[in-house]
């Protein structure tokens, strides 16, 4: 077996540290925890219960965990703690100290816990279906091991499964000798779902080896509503760089088709109540959000191919065409007179509210709770160049302008875990811990960028364009605080909620096609007024120019609405 002298961490962050700072690296951090508590639950279901039946396994959420191994990149390993009788760990945790201690993994038992029979592990002959839900693994495989000058030595081992089973994570040791079998256990095949890695945590490399070491998070490769696959917080490490799906460990599959431990919908609006965002709107903001009902009410007029005169659209939206896909035949549009269209553009706040869609995310572990806010006009970019901010008079302008934000609640205990933000065509996934909250609530804050509308979770100017960003180029997305404000603890409607079952959908919510006209800007005549703005160290040709700038600043298709975004049967996107 391969002693700790084996393997050194060829790393660049030790060199040159003071000794106060080299301890600190491996500080133990702290736990955390919402601002507020959280409040009783209504009853009912499994939700909030901290147990969750898959099928053939029940799983609890550890988040109590023991310190293994650091390693000199601020990294540490943990083996869970306190698992209840009945129970398995599946894989050893991971994540940096340079944050709070937030993270779970999920330990299984066999929901019908009867005690494991004698066979032989290297034989494949007995049916699945007679074969528990969970074994001990034969053996374990070394990956890699390492020594930290502060934390010993770490040893990273991979159980190996009895025919027909799945790994689920990965061990960790501060010795050298192989793990004990009970330490883990591996699950039935069918019991598991495929993933992939996501987040790279670690790269390091050895003075003995030409390969690298690499840790990543890892999650079902199956997401969205109707993905059954359920991530298990451990991670995936491995020599090879590429990452994608992993073969030698799985995720759990969800096989409860009720759902069970979803909420109800009494529960969803204690959510809402709870944890329902106040939304800041820029203090210059001139396009701000309206509900839906009062776009089509003020004057909102729905068009067709062939049709030069446009119809005026009911209040519920009952006269839109619904199903069928995005065919360019419909298009919705602001009214033909000036007065009208100016006062379409500007919104009304006092009628806003936020559209909410629910459903399982992670197999049924968690709850999305999706929420829409609609604006009837995009304003025009400003567009950022080193130190120079040039305004757009037409670059960006839309009409009908969708976007949301998505809280994430684990369905163990009914907390906020993350919250997604929408920022044009991808946005972030941010951890609780991250997020800013009303004083006293558990509400988070969402601000939303100047004319854009994009999402983000603190104040700040944020440029559009990732590639050029580091240059100080890209289009500018603003955000701050003001008076202008929506909050969706209380201005919300719920408008969709499949696993229900019981949540009538609008009309409107079935209009599948665009809720603008396309657009084609005039993008050149607008950018080559920039050019001789430029910088001589970043001036660029006309052609290269307009490469740089997001794609959608030159001209755009009508906004489809919530239910034609891939989000809303699929995970969110990130950019």
């Amino acid at each position: 077996m391969f002693g700790c002298e084996c393997f050194w961490w060829n790393t660049n962050n030790i060199n040159n540290t003071e000794p106060s700072q080299l301890y600190s690296s491996f500080a133990q951090p702290q736990p955390f925890s919402l601002p507020a508590p959280l409040p009783d639950w209504p009853q009912g279901g499994a939700f909030s219960s901290g147990r969750i039946s898959l099928g053939q396994l029940e799983v609890v959420k550890i988040t109590n965990f023991e310190r293994v191994w650091c390693c000199t990149q601020g990294f540490i390993f943990y083996r869970p703690l306190e698992i209840p009788d009945g129970f398995h760990c599946l894989g050893h945790y991971c994540q940096s100290n340079v944050q709070p201690l937030r993270g779970y993994v999920l330990v299984a038992g066999e929901t019908a816990l009867e005690p494991e029979p004698e066979v032989n592990h290297y034989s494949s002959n007995s049916p699945v279906s007679e074969s528990p839900a969970l074994r001990k693994p034969i053996n374990y495989s070394l990956i890699w091991s390492a020594e930290s000058p502060d934390g010993g030595c770490g040893y990273f081992w991979l159980p190996n499964p009895p025919a027909g089973y799945k790994a689920m994570g990965i061990v960790v040791t501060s010795i050298p000798d192989e793990p004990d079998v009970e330490e883990v256990r591996c699950v039935r095949k069918d019991l598991t779902e495929v993933c992939e890695t996501c987040d790279l945590l670690i790269t390091m490399d050895s003075k003995f080896s030409k390969n690298s070491f690499h840790v990543w998070n890892t999650q079902p490769y199956r997401r969205g509503m109707l993905g059954r696959g359920v991530a298990v917080g451990t991670f995936f490490c491995s020599t090879y760089a590429d990452s994608g799906i992993v073969f030698d460990i799985a995720c759990l599959r969800n096989l409860d088709s009720t759902l069970h431990a979803m909420p109800n919908l009494s529960q969803i609006h204690a959510l809402i109540k709870h944890y329902g965002p106040t939304m800041y709107f820029h203090p210059d903001e001139v396009y701000l959000p309206s509900s839906v009902q009062w776009f089509f009410k003020d004057g909102a007029l729905l068009y067709s191919q062939g049709s030069e005169k446009g119809k005026n659209i009911e209040y519920d939206g009952s006269n839109l065409p619904s199903g069928g896909t995005n065919d360019g035949l419909f298009w919705i549009d602001l009214p033909t007179d000036d007065d009208a269209r100016d006062n379409l553009k500007k919104g009304n706040i006092e009628s806003a509210k936020l559209y909410v869609h629910v459903k399982p995310a992670l197999g049924g572990t968690f709850t999305d709770i999706a929420m829409w806010v609609f604006c009837p006009f995009n304003g025009p970019a400003t567009l950022k160049v080193g130190l120079l901010n040039i305004e757009m008079s037409k670059i960006g302008e839309h009409v009908g302008d969708w976007e949301h934000f998505t809280l994430r609640v684990s369905n163990f205990t009914g907390e906020l875990w993350s919250m997604f933000f929408s920022q044009h065509s991808g946005g972030e996934w941010v951890d609780a811990f991250e997020l800013e909250f009303i004083e006293g609530t558990n509400k988070p804050i969402v601000y939303s960028s100047k004319h854009g509308h994009a999402s983000y979770p603190h104040e700040g100017t944020y440029l559009q364009g990732i590639s050029i960003s580091r240059l100080g180029i890209g289009a500018r997305n603003d955000a701050a605080k003001s008076d202008l404000v929506v909050d969706s603890s209380t201005k919300y409607e719920i408008v969709a909620a499949e696993y229900l079952g019981a949540v009538e959908e609008p009309c409107w919510l079935q209009y599948m096609r665009e809720w603008g006209p396309s657009i084609v800007y005039d993008s050149r005549s607008e950018i080559d007024k920039l050019i001789d703005m430029l910088p001589v160290f970043v001036r660029f040709s006309v052609e290269n120019l307009f490469e740089l700038f997001p794609t959608e600043l030159y001209g755009e298709e009508g906004p489809i609405g919530p239910k034609g975004k891939a989000n809303w049967l699929g995970d969110e996107i990130c950019s």
